[in-house]
């Protein structure tokens, strides 16, 4: 079965009622995704929106077109054809849904969400398994995260299916209003449609859902979950191959299962000695404005398989006659599903060039792409075929890896690692350091960020009597009421570690905090920050280890971590910004640890700063403190080359005040000494920078 027309069990009987037509509630799904589920209630008010426009309005109070599905911010979609329908897939992690008529839902304690979702891997955790929909209700800085329910696997069957969720529409404590239906008076930011961000109900981290029709209505308009949740299976289909690469390499005349299509629109001509001198080469380049290669035997799977993120590398001239002609070349279109959909890669991401006269290796990744290809069929599988504008551009090389996910052998690896979307990180045309330290009033590349929201800030004065720095802390009880106030962010200026389409970088982070004694046990981490997965900027989060706890020494301290996988765009920060720091006492309520400098670096994986850490003096040394018994006395000893520790002790580890230890330090060989005379006390011991 091909997931449309009549392929699906049950008929649909209708009837009049009131002079309402009502449908029959008794069937159990798989539904026709051609029509409106058989389980409808026509007489209960339903909003929905249908992203082609090719199902309408049974009628009843039923609102079409009363949902606006948003694109802007950190909520983006980008069209794609699938099964002969064109859906909206999510390119970020939000996707926030306005209700023009949101008012509605003020008296009702429930809210379904019946969705049309193309059933893929996007709809389950990396690891393919099932994970709970979340959805975001309410206004700032009053919000509620409320579950839906779960799709089960046997949704992954490459056809259009129906989906219900089910939310509670829970009373705000401030007003006693729903937080669907109702705007407060504390309201903030844009909420002209109930929610947040311009939307009423916004679908929390969804990267890569596809969907084609949004509807909320109150619980019976659609029928139960299990009725609707039901699914056809698949098409049979070969199990992906254990394969991940194929390349061509004109120049040399080796080929990998790849080889250059040469019909219709996309002719090509080869020619010798292309290059400039000391690096001439054989190469091809299209007669038109195509470019496409096809991949021979199957060789890494059928259309039937699974779509997923591909990844190219082309080596290609920039030819010094292209100089002032504005040519571009990349990746252009992409098959989508097994039958003929297609989608566009974004023409802003293809290379300008500008005749530099020489060879660019350079990589592009795609996300959801179906090897049925682009004008290959029958003869060959492919991945996108690129497109060369306002000048035919010369290819030497070209590699193509599929990233595969789940549980295949080669899940999470990258065969063409060293090949970077943005050649610029491999030079020093990008800076790798930025600093802010509020004491010297020095802001290069790094400057506070906005205040405001739940990330209110406060600069103020800190740190011990004889050490009072300028220094910046989360507001918390001095901030806008309503808040909770437990966040940092600082944001990057003048792109000074370049723009936020590179790759992920591997960002070194130092920060200078007031290890405060009333302050015992509060925490301070980068938390939350923006990443790109497999070609769809996504949101990271580190782990709760790496919190950093307050000893209460009444000092200045520094902190370090380091993030593999960092994009600029920021989390609620523009222009540009890393990770925003969540800061909290040891029961989790915000805390005020005061923060007087910090320090970014990037470590470049490629060109001459590969591995240069322009942070390690503040790198934890991994110096440790030994400690042995010699007859009436404790000697504790450390590294004679780690000259910048001192021995600390304090009597109580639940609430420690570490001091200096008072004795004088001796020097033993490779090792640095201290002797203490035993104690009948406990004491405990630490080397401190």
């Amino acid at each position: 079965m091909n997931g449309k027309g009549n392929n699906f069990p049950g008929l649909i009987a209708a009837w009049l009622l009131g002079g309402a037509v009502m449908m029959a509630q008794g069937q159990n799904g798989p539904f026709d995704p051609e029509q409106w589920p058989p389980t409808i209630n026509l007489n209960l008010p339903v909003h929905f929106v249908v992203t082609d426009g090719m199902l309408w309005s049974p009628g009843g109070a039923w609102v079409e077109g009363a949902l606006i599905i948003r694109n802007d911010g950190d909520q983006t979609t980008a069209d794609i054809t699938l099964n002969g329908h064109t859906g909206k897939k999510a390119t970020s992690d939000y996707l926030n849904v306005a209700d023009t008529y949101f008012w509605e839902w003020a008296n009702y304690d429930t809210i379904d969400i019946l969705v049309q979702v193309y059933g893929d891997a996007s709809l389950f955790n990396n690891q393919g398994q099932p994970r709970t929909y979340n959805f975001l209700t309410g206004t700032l800085p009053e919000l509620s995260s409320v579950a839906g329910g779960q799709i089960p696997t046997a949704a992954n069957n490459k056809r259009w299916n129906w989906v219900l969720f089910r939310i509670s529409n829970g009373i705000r404590p401030s007003d006693g209003g729903r937080y669907v239906g109702t705007i407060p008076n504390n309201a903030q930011g844009s909420y002209s449609y109930g929610g947040v961000n311009n939307g009423t109900i916004r679908f929390q981290n969804v990267p890569g859902l596809t969907v084609r029709v949004i509807a909320f209505g109150p619980p019976g308009a659609f029928g139960e979950p299990e009725q609707i949740n039901q699914f056809l299976p698949p098409d049979t289909c070969d199990p992906e191959p254990e394969t991940n690469l194929v390349g061509l390499d004109i120049a040399n005349n080796t080929a990998h299962h790849l080889e250059v299509i040469n019909r219709g629109d996309q002719t090509v001509e080869y020619q010798d000695g292309v290059g400039p001198a000391g690096d001439q080469r054989r190469a091809v380049r299209p007669q038109g404005m195509y470019l496409n290669f096809g991949i021979t035997d199957n060789y890494l799977g059928l259309p039937c398989n699974d779509a997923h993120a591909v990844k190219v590398c082309v080596e290609f001239y920039d030819d010094p006659a292209f100089a002032s002609y504005d040519v571009r070349f990349g990746p252009d279109a992409y098959a989508t599903d097994a039958s003929g959909g297609h989608a566009f890669f974004p023409a802003a991401q293809r290379h300008a060039l500008t005749g530099t006269g020489e060879w660019i290796r350079r990589s592009w990744t795609l996300p959801s792409v179906n090897l049925y290809g682009v004008n290959v069929a029958p003869t060959h599988t492919a991945g996108p075929r690129f497109i060369s504008q306002n000048g035919q551009v010369f290819v030497s090389a070209i590699q193509l890896a599929v990233l595969r996910t789940g549980d295949h052998p080669l899940a999470g690896q990258d065969p063409l690692a060293d090949c970077f979307e943005d050649p610029n990180i491999c030079t020093e045309r990008y800076g790798n350091y930025a600093e802010l330290d509020l004491v010297r009033g020095m802001s290069a590349g790094l400057a506070l960020g906005t205040s405001g929201g739940d990330q209110e800030m406060v600069v103020a004065e800190a740190g011990p009597a004889d050490d009072r720095r300028l220094a910046v802390y989360p507001a918390r009880d001095e901030g806008t009421p309503g808040f909770k106030h437990e966040f940092l962010n600082f944001k990057i200026t003048d792109e000074i570690f370049g723009p936020s389409s590179q790759p992920n970088a591997h960002l070194a982070i130092c920060i200078t905090y007031y290890d405060d004694p009333a302050l015992v046990g509060a925490r301070i981490r980068p938390e939350v920050y923006r990443t790109m997965k497999n070609g769809v900027l996504a949101f990271g989060y580190t782990p709760e280890s790496d919190f950093v706890t307050l000893q209460g020494s009444d000092t200045w301290q520094q902190a370090y971590w380091e993030i593999a996988d960092m994009n600029f765009t920021g989390v609620n920060q523009t222009p540009q910004a890393a990770a925003r720091f969540i800061v909290q006492d040891a029961n989790g309520v915000p805390a005020k640890i005061a923060v007087t400098r910090v320090r970014y670096g990037v470590i470049r994986p490629c060109g001459p700063l590969t591995g240069v850490n322009p942070l390690e003096d503040c790198k934890p040394s991994g110096v440790t403190l030994d400690i042995h018994r010699e007859g009436n006395e404790i000697v504790l000893s450390w590294p004679v080359t780690a000259t910048e520790f001192a021995v600390q002790r304090t009597d109580d580890l639940s609430a420690p005040q570490w001091s200096d230890v008072n004795a004088t330090v001796q020097v033993a060989g490779e090792r640095q000494l201290v002797r203490l005379p035993l104690s009948n006390n406990t004491q405990f011991f630490r080397l401190a920078r």
